[in-house]
């Protein structure tokens, strides 16, 4: 109850808490990165401090046993960061832990190096007292780079930031997922209830059309009752295959796309000029004839809608050899190329009143339960739109 009731707080303190733990972690991270590289730093002046004072002692003539030994030690202690020593003329005189192997210019290759440790790290210059000449003496300049652990530290906050982005991601799409499947769970539980509200007054409706018949009523105006309770029929089946997998059946689409035709020829304004062409031969598809219907419906309904009620639709069916086009094509007010993917997106829409669900039921009926495809084939502002969807033929 408390968590129902605060949930959006919730979120918030643990998303602000998530996110104090991250920045914390990425702090500790570049404090103890700095910390370890002020420590290798350390090392190195030591390197070229025990570096200069042996050399001071073979120089000035002093008993330099005692300094090699130490010498090598501190050598020793700095077997895996990479460094270039550099004469005072400017030439290379030797280098450590540098894989040269392999390396045909090596020269060039530690030039290069040499330029990448100086951006890495200040350069430590190296040099000793000359007891004879009684003065400072360079040696050269020591230049040093990361070594591979420092390296590793270096990208360890990015590989962290990619984890914790993964792992945001892969809750974000599960909660998404959850919720839509809620979502669809209450869609289908609705639809499913208005085709059982829709049952009642429909049985009463087709008794009442017996009553009428039995009065001796005009037979014009009973077919046109009938047609119109064959209508509420197949909207009340339509409604009761959501969320759940529909039959499909071999069937003629030449003649389920005339018949859905003729049915909105009659019942639309008659400012739309209505026009079809379809092959003189049955074309055969797996097909759910309610579901295919309601599709071929919303793209006409959507085109009226586009021409404000006058204008030029035209139906059309093509057969290219394993699969079967039918297009509908109008002179409405045209579609945006950078809206082609997203007026089938749920809740899209550009009228006052509507759900944007139209064409996204469309896709979901074409691609999802026939296996086909449905897009924008083409649409030019002020001009229209053509529509157009593909199936497989068997």
């Amino acid at each position: 109850m408390f968590f129902t009731k605060h949930r959006q707080l919730i979120r918030w303190i643990i998303i602000i808490a998530s996110f104090g733990i991250i920045s914390l972690i990425l702090w500790n991270t570049y404090v103890f990165f700095q910390k370890f590289k002020a420590e290798e730093r350390r090392k190195m002046e030591t390197w070229s401090y025990a570096q200069s004072d042996f050399l001071k002692s073979f120089k000035n003539g002093l008993d330099t046993e005692v300094n090699n030994v130490t010498t090598f030690i501190i050598t020793d202690s700095t077997s895996t960061t990479p460094m270039i020593l550099v004469s005072p003329e400017g030439e290379i005189s030797s280098f450590n832990n540098l894989d040269t192997l392999g390396i045909k210019k090596v020269n060039s290759f530690l030039k290069k190096k040499q330029i990448q440790f100086n951006k890495e790290n200040n350069p430590i210059p190296l040099s000793y007292f000359n007891n004879k000449s009684k003065k400072e003496e360079a040696i050269g300049t020591l230049y040093y780079g990361n070594s591979p652990l420092l390296n590793k530290l270096k990208y360890y906050p990015l590989a962290l930031l990619l984890i914790i982005f993964l792992f945001g991601a892969v809750v974000y799409f599960f909660y998404r997922s959850s919720k839509i499947a809620t979502q669809n769970k209450l869609w289908s539980g609705m639809a499913k209830e208005t085709a059982h509200q829709i049952g009642t007054p429909l049985s009463s409706l087709m008794g009442w059309t017996e009553i009428l018949k039995e009065e001796n009523t005009n037979p014009e105006y009973i077919k046109e009752i009938e047609k119109d309770i064959h209508r509420l029929q197949t909207i009340t089946e339509r409604f009761s295959k959501i969320g759940s997998i529909p039959t499909l059946e071999k069937t003629d689409i030449v003649a389920e796309t005339q018949e859905a035709y003729d049915y909105l020829k009659t019942r639309s304004s008659k400012l739309i000029n209505f026009s079809i062409e379809t092959p003189e031969h049955p074309i055969f598809v797996n097909l759910n004839t309610q579901l295919y219907g309601w599709t071929i419906e919303n793209l006409v309904k959507n085109a009226i809608d586009a021409m404000k009620g006058k204008g030029d639709l035209q139906l059309s069916i093509t057969q290219l050899e394993q699969q079967v086009k039918i297009t509908v094509i109008d002179t409405g007010k045209g579609i945006n190329k950078n809206e082609f993917n997203s007026i089938f997106e749920p809740g899209y829409t550009t009228k006052k009143r509507g759900w944007g669900l139209g064409l996204s039921l469309a896709k979901r009926i074409v691609e999802d339960f026939h296996n086909g495809r449905i897009k924008v084939l083409n649409s030019e502002i002020g001009k229209g739109t053509t529509m157009q969807i593909s199936l497989k033929t068997i």
